[in-house]
């Protein structure tokens, strides 16, 4: 992160609502407010776009996570230029990521295309060409500054290594040499029985009773085998938790909705007729979706500002309303409304004599009551999990890699051809949620002695010190003497590929909070956007109840044709 440029002031200086972080929610509700005619002021301490769902190269990767690792105490607000009477409450950031491990076993060779990674920070993430992500890209206009590629296919994974491949349609199910004839029937009479219900047909209507109960008890009822339950509930339907151990099952998913999860599967598939699947992703990763909302909101006439750190909360003297901020260059912005990235914080002076209700409508903290984590984990190799296959999903069921694994654990491979990497290597995105830190790290590590191997580490970042070290030189430590015998190997050992570069670190999950000052919520550790949408979109409809939703227009600028989107083959 590079020194604060010296900035001219900021004109005008009161807007209707003021943004802080340019991550994916802050920026759909930024550019939603323009199109409602608001003024906005959207403002980023980081010299990027995309806050915690950015994506990044390898050099400031390590920097961005590190920042936000470590809770930062108030620093004293700088002299302003203005006279008016306020109590100014100093803001605090608090750390979102813990346990990070950074290891480079290849610092020459990847140094030198440090710059050609776009890492994402909230991997592994795909869409539905039928989610509500996609509906609000074509609705909002987003749509245009984005481009896909298919994600080509789905996996199973197992113990041993092995990848059975998830059929996605009448054809594939007929195709698969991995079911039997019996299995072919049983999936294709449940897949005609759902279609049906959907569809209104006579006769085949699910009754309200099975549509009320779990999911999983209406596919037992359908006399479906385990391999195929798995198929449905953890590579189609996405569910987080065993289904059918009540002790550890936390979100117990009903058949309605498991119905819904289908029927948006169903959907996606042949939605845009150049997509070989169901799923897609972004042409230079996940980053590339909040740039696009914020290049929306541009246009709509929000002036943007990076590079710009926040220091204080204003508030009236008499009162304690919101009155706006102060910016690191000394300038107060005033604004009726204010949004937060989840990372800051508000704490009280010893002796405050603010009143009690608006000590509570505060963003003290808004981590989550259960304090459940996301496990994330990125890997760089140079060669394929899947020879002949770039871009591809694999969902390890509960279970599936170790026997107190009651998580899904879900790994994305991407290639070059999305240009999130040079040419020849492909990047690993893993997720799963969990309990602790250290649960989180046997997850992580299952999955890589499981499909990769690790080398000895050449390399590792995970001691503080070397971290800040890193982000000040903007490289990676080396040990040439590690690395020639490094890259004396081969590519892959044991028909595995080796790892190149890991980074292992867990998340934060946050839900955010609406008063009259909002924080956003971190990513969740869903695969796809639907959940985050809603909260955004709830968020929106908080902040201005009589305003629309990115209403629609009687000019094609917010089409919702499907071809506004830019698919690749």
């Amino acid at each position: 992160m590079s020194d604060l440029p010296p900035y001219p002031p900021i004109d005008p200086t009161t807007f209707d609502l003021i943004v802080i972080g340019t991550g994916l929610p802050e920026s759909i509700v930024a550019a939603a407010a323009c199109t409602a005619s608001k003024s906005v002021l959207h403002l980023d301490p980081n010299p990027f776009y995309g806050s915690h769902f950015s994506s990044l190269s390898l050099t400031d990767f390590p920097s961005f996570l590190t920042s936000q690792s470590h809770a930062s105490a108030s620093s004293p607000s700088p002299h302003s230029n203005t006279h008016h009477d306020f109590t100014v409450l100093d803001f605090s950031t608090r750390p979102l990521y813990s346990s990070l491990d950074i290891s480079n076993f290849s610092p020459h060779l990847l140094n030198q295309h440090a710059r050609k990674f776009n890492i994402d920070v909230a991997g592994p993430r795909v869409f539905y060409c039928a989610d509500k992500s996609i509906d609000l890209m074509l609705k909002s206009g987003a749509s245009q500054y984005l481009e896909f590629k298919s994600i080509d296919a789905t996996f199973l994974g197992d113990d041993k290594g092995n990848l059975l491949t998830v059929p996605d349609s009448r054809a594939a199910i007929f195709k698969d040499k991995s079911l039997g004839l019996m299995e072919k029937n049983q999936l294709m009479r449940f897949f005609k029985l759902v279609q049906g219900h959907l569809a209104g047909e006579e006769g085949v209507k699910i009754s309200e009773e099975d549509l009320h109960s779990p999911f999983v008890d209406f596919l037992n009822k359908m006399g479906l085998p385990p391999k195929i339950k798995s198929f449905i509930l953890f590579a189609i339907t996405m569910v987080d938790y065993h289904q059918e151990d009540v002790g550890v099952c936390r979100d117990l998913l009903k058949t309605k909705d498991g119905i819904y999860q289908l029927a948006l599967y169903n959907a996606s598939i042949g939605r845009f007729s150049n997509a070989l699947g169901a799923l897609i992703y972004p042409v230079y990763g996940q980053g590339e979706l909040s740039q696009a909302f914020c290049r929306r909101a541009a246009v709509k006439g929000c002036l943007y500002v990076l590079r710009m750190p926040v220091t204080s909360l204003l508030l009236d003297k008499d009162n304690g309303c919101y009155k706006g901020v102060r910016l690191a260059s000394g300038q107060d912005i005033f604004s009726k409304k204010l949004i937060i990235d989840p990372s800051f914080t508000v704490p009280l002076p010893v002796g405050s004599s603010l009143p009690h209700p608006l000590q509570e409508k505060l963003p003290l903290s808004s981590l989550k009551d259960d304090r459940v984590k996301v496990a994330r984990g990125i890997c760089i190799t140079k060669a394929s999990l899947k020879p002949d296959m770039s871009n591809f999903l694999v969902v390890y069921p509960p279970r599936s890699l170790f026997p107190e694994q009651v998580t899904s654990i879900r790994l994305l491979q991407i290639g070059s051809n999305l240009a999130v990497c040079p040419p020849d290597m492909f990047v690993l995105y893993i997720s799963a949620l969990c309990d602790d830190d250290d649960q989180g790290k046997k997850i992580l590590h299952s999955v890589m002695n499981t499909l990769l191997t690790v080398p000895d580490s050449i390399d590792s970042e995970s001691n503080s010190a070397v971290q800040s070290e890193t982000a000040e030189s903007g490289s990676v430590l080396q040990n040439e003497n590690a690395e020639s015998s490094f890259t004396a190997q081969s590519n892959t050992r044991e028909g595995k590929p080796t790892s190149l570069w890991s980074a292992l670190y867990m998340q934060e999950l946050t839900s955010g909070q609406v008063e009259f000052i909002c924080s956003t919520p971190m990513p969740d550790g869903k695969l796809i956007y639907n959940d985050l949408i809603d909260l955004t979109v709830k968020l929106f409809h908080e902040i201005y109840p009589d305003e629309e939703f990115f209403p629609k227009t009687s000019t094609s600028e917010n089409s919702g044709d499907d071809g506004d989107i830019s698919l690749e083959t």
